[in-house]
This record gives structure tokens, sequence and C-alpha cells, in this order.
């Protein structure tokens, strides 16, 4: 069994208050969720306006396949407008 974590910080530009930037994150969530098998949370930076961090996981018995969807959500949430990513780490265990 192969467990892959991905950490990544955003930057939300264009919110104004915890409201935005809880729109943003929620909207961008519940889209990983509908297209990729991964659980995914906001982890860090709660009371930040324009900053947060999340991360997603996938579980599989292929460390590749694991890879294969952790950096098929990297690339999804790349393409959105907004949150912008600011970095990402993979941990693979």
């Amino acid at each position: 069994m192969v467990v892959g974590l991905c950490t990544m910080e955003l930057l939300i530009a264009d919110s104004n208050s915890l409201k935005d930037k809880r729109r943003v994150l929620k909207s961008m969530i519940d889209q990983v969720k509908a297209h990729h098998n991964v659980s995914i949370a906001e982890v860090g930076q709660l009371d930040i306006w324009q900053r947060s961090t999340i991360a997603f996981t996938c579980v599989s018995n292929e460390k590749r396949h694991t890879y294969q969807v952790l950096n098929g959500v990297i690339k999804f949430i790349e393409k959105q407008a907004q949150p912008q990513v600011l970095d990402y780490q993979i941990e693979m265990f």
C-alpha cells in the first residue's frame, strides 16, 4: 500500500475577507473531489485572507498510480484562475 500526500501553498489575490477566501476554496475543493479520487482539505493559514495551505492524499497499490493521481490534481488546480499555486510538496509513504 502506498499513500501519497501533497501539501500546497495557495495565493488568493482577489480575496478581501475570510468569506471570499472560503468561497473560492470551497468551489475549488468541490471541483477536485468531483474530478479526482482524493481526500482534500484546508490545513493551514486558516485566518489569513489571501493565503491558504491545502493538503490532498491518495492511497493506491502502486507508487506510480499514486503519483499520477496527485500530479493530475496539481495540474487541475494550476489551470484554475483562482487560487494561484505558490508551492507544493509531494511525499510518499
